[in-house]
């Protein structure tokens, strides 16, 4: 019996590798999303640099910051299924080849415009990379246990990308142009296509039908509102605005008419009958809810890191590094945790975590606590890894293999959109906590008390203006007014922590790790045993 089985396992690898090694396949992979994941953070250093430089007007600063994400997030279904129609390998090289050439045009770049213009394409070959690596890695990993290991890798991979990509840029500036930024993709861009098209297996999913087009716009065209709203709003934009209103609604509206076609058509360009699956949409669930309540307090807390503590950006980073370690080693631990916790435990178990360290958090005070901080981000690194680990290895699991290029896609576009609507939530979480502390400062004009309402950074440069005891009255009380803010942002950030470690008991109790043969495409074992006895 184990004979049997394990020559099925050995032809499932076979099928899904294409006679490349698995391994090296994701090391591959684990490059293409290092590039996605240092892009996406390696401008903020740079971007009073190229402010000085190219003299952008606010919007256009606005748009070179958030056009990437924007424009990543809302193409990702898009790409995600095209790629399981004409080929995953193909798609992530074309992505590879666009990645290049707009990193080029953005280092070159003589004006806001075309830097804009740049970044809209990095966007759009972030789109293509991102979920063809994880539905390549799904189709050369059809054993669960190896697959976990690989997607712990991952992960990790993108923890570092994560924290790299500010010191790299901060590096680059010291000694180059701000340009720079952009020019250490087109190296590895140019190792990663040839190693790419050598090493890569191509994979297709489910071709039966026509590929819906029109189904992949509304798609696109949804997310951009929705995301490009909830931008807004997380920029303190006011929510009567029509330019925040509009592209929420309209982008709302395309949504639901893309549900209502996938239900209609014989061959749906997502397969929304996934979501039935328990273990598939809870996995959704937990990753939106751990992306809403993080990042929006990761924003927050480095503005603490500088703007209370007044530390320097570098030091900003340094201090972060902690949580990024704590995620890299749970990512590189997560597999042997999930076999033996299982998704519901594993997952669970991380939440719960990550809310005791926010919760742990609260001690903060207006004077650095070093010791505090390392333990409070270990934990909360820690956590949120385990937890996403285990949100994302079930998602993936659970997905057919022919719709891995959109379940790969739903798994990231999640992720964006958990992320935006976070800085959304806990920004007004946090600016409806502050302000009402700069309502009466003893001494300070009403005018002067109201613009310093709108953010700490803000409430910094009315006192300079002041000068003398009222300014150090304002800043004394926009501090503590922020300390305050940022306790209530913690505490409703935990609550959402809980509410998703309840989320996470719909998870499966144990990790089941026998893979249908059918589905990569080979026989059962039973099928293999018997051809064995008619041979």
């Amino acid at each position: 019996m184990s004979g049997t089985t394990t020559a099925a396992a050995a032809l499932r690898r076979r099928a899904a590798g294409a006679g490349a090694n698995r391994w090296v396949v994701l090391v591959v992979l684990c490059v293409s999303l290092l590039l996605v994941a240092l892009d996406a953070t390696v401008l903020h250093v740079a971007v009073p640099a190229v402010t000085e430089d190219l003299k952008p007007g606010a919007i256009e600063l606005l748009w070179i910051v958030d056009v990437y994400p924007l424009v990543c997030a809302s193409l990702l279904i898009l790409f995600g299924t095209l790629g399981d129609r004409v080929g995953r390998r193909r798609i992530l090289l074309l992505g590879y080849g666009l990645f290049g050439v707009a990193s080029g045009l953005a280092a070159l770049a003589h004006d806001a415009q075309v830097l804009i213009l740049a970044r809209a394409l990095l966007g759009v070959g972030g789109a293509m990379i991102m979920p063809a690596t994880l539905s390549i890695l799904r189709q050369v990993f059809p054993d669960r246990r190896e697959r976990a290991v690989a997607i712990g890798v991952w992960s990790a991979v993108a923890a570092v990308g994560a924290a790299v990509g500010p010191l790299l840029g901060g590096f680059l500036l010291e000694h180059f142009w701000w340009g720079s930024v952009f020019l250490v993709n087109i190296p590895l861009m140019l190792i990663s296509l040839p190693i790419g098209r050598l090493l890569l297996p191509e994979s297709r999913g489910d071709r039966n039908g026509p590929w819906d087009v029109v189904g992949a716009l509304m798609a696109a065209g949804g997310l951009f509102g929705v995301v490009f709203g909830v931008k807004r709003l997380g920029g303190g934009e006011p929510v009567e605005s029509g330019w925040t209103v509009a592209p929420l609604l309209v982008g709302a509206v395309l949504l639901v008419l893309f549900v209502r076609r996938q239900r209609r058509r014989t061959h749906p360009l997502v397969d929304l009958k996934m979501f039935r699956r328990p273990a598939f949409s809870t996995s959704v669930g937990c990753i939106v809810l751990a992306m809403l309540a993080l990042v929006g307090l990761e924003l927050i807390a480095a503005q603490y890191l500088q703007l209370v503590l007044r530390l320097s950006p570098l030091q900003t980073g340094l201090r972060l590094l902690p949580l990024t370690f704590a995620a890299m080693a749970a990512g590189l631990f997560g597999a042997r945790m999930l076999r033996r916790f299982g998704p519901r435990r594993m997952v669970c178990f991380g939440f719960c975590l990550t809310a005791f360290s926010v919760l742990t958090l609260t001690a903060m005070g207006e004077r650095d606590n070093t010791g505090l901080l390392l333990f409070g981000f270990l934990l909360l690194g820690f956590g949120l890894e385990m937890t996403l680990f285990g949100a994302y290895e079930s998602m993936l699991s659970e997905a057919p293999p022919a719709q891995a290029g959109g379940a790969a896609a739903i798994g990231e576009t999640s992720y964006q959109l958990g992320a935006g609507i976070g800085i959304a939530l806990l920004g007004s979480v946090m600016n409806a906590a502050y302000a009402p502390g700069l309502s009466s400062v003893p001494g300070v004009p009403a005018s002067a008390s109201a613009s310093a309402g709108h953010s700490l950074g803000e409430a910094y440069d009315v006192a300079g203006r002041l000068g003398g005891e009222r300014g150090a009255a304002l800043r004394d009380a926009a501090r503590h007014a922020f300390v305050h803010g940022l306790h209530v942002t913690l505490l409703v950030s935990a609550g959402l922590l809980l509410l998703g470690a309840v989320m996470a008991l719909r998870l499966p109790r144990i990790m089941q790790c026998e893979v249908p043969a059918a589905a990569v495409g080979v026989p059962a074992p039973r099928e293999v045993a018997e051809s064995r006895i008619s041979a």
